[in-house]
């Protein structure tokens, strides 16, 4: 490892205008289980697949069910950041880091101070009402039973990318100016197997790509900086 972190330090230290991109892998490391890990939620039994029970025509039709499955498996409020979420936050102060992009939802990097998020796929801190957009705190959702109502009587629904619905496109925007502005791309805890999110990368126009995955990308990525750790522990080194 001592070798990678050496090229990386060389990396980090001549760029001026970092911007990190990051998966479910940012996360675990904080005890957040991902989906597609061989322990991951597509792996475990329920009486509909996780992909179906976090779909919008879920949502719409077995309203119960969904927020069933969302409260116990979904939902992490007491995780903490670790040195990977602590780190991107340090480089953003320091000026070096001008945006974190992820496809997470839990929040973590807000936790750990970056101010510069951009959530491809929303967050579970936040929800709204469906009828009159009234906003509600993640606990409103946690300690309730049922199906959430707004006092309007609408269905306070998670501000989070279901499957069939489209990301926000502002973020999108967002993202790719961001990523087209960099000189040092940081892709971290993420596979790139999930679009269109992993599509962003191809935007990037600076110098260098460090990926740091525990894993092989499942698209091949030439003239990159590999590294196969884990991403919380190797960031602790830097």
């Amino acid at each position: 490892m001592q070798e990678q972190l050496e090229k990386v330090r060389r990396i980090l230290s001549s760029s001026r205008r970092m911007v990190f991109f990051g998966g479910a892998g940012v996360s675990t490391e904080s005890g957040v289980p991902d989906f597609r890990s061989q322990d991951g939620l597509y792996r475990q039994k329920y009486a509909y697949p996780p992909e179906t029970i976090l779909s919008h025509s879920f949502f719409l039709s077995h309203a119960e069910e969904f927020f069933a499955f969302y409260r116990e498996k979904m939902l992490f409020p007491d995780v903490q950041p670790n040195a990977a979420h602590k780190k991107l936050a340090e480089w953003e102060r320091e000026g070096r880091l001008s945006a974190v992009i992820t496809q997470n939802i839990d929040g973590l990097h807000r936790k750990a101070g970056s101010r510069r998020v951009l959530e491809l796929h929303g967050s579970v801190w936040r929800n709204h009402c469906m009828d009159c957009g009234k906003s509600y705190p993640l606990e409103y959702i946690l300690h309730g039973t049922g199906v959430p109502r707004c006092s309007c009587g609408g269905i306070v629904k998670p501000d989070v990318v279901l499957y069939e619905e489209p990301l926000d496109e502002s973020v999108l925007l967002a993202a790719v100016e961001e990523i087209s502005k960099a000189d040092t791309l940081i892709i971290g805890g993420t596979s790139l197997n999930v679009y269109p999110a992993a599509g962003l990368i191809d935007y990037f126009r600076g110098e260098n790509i460090v990926v740091v995955n525990k894993g092989a990308t499942a698209r091949p990525l030439e003239g990159v900086c590999m590294v196969d750790e884990k991403i919380g522990e190797f960031f602790s080194h830097l």
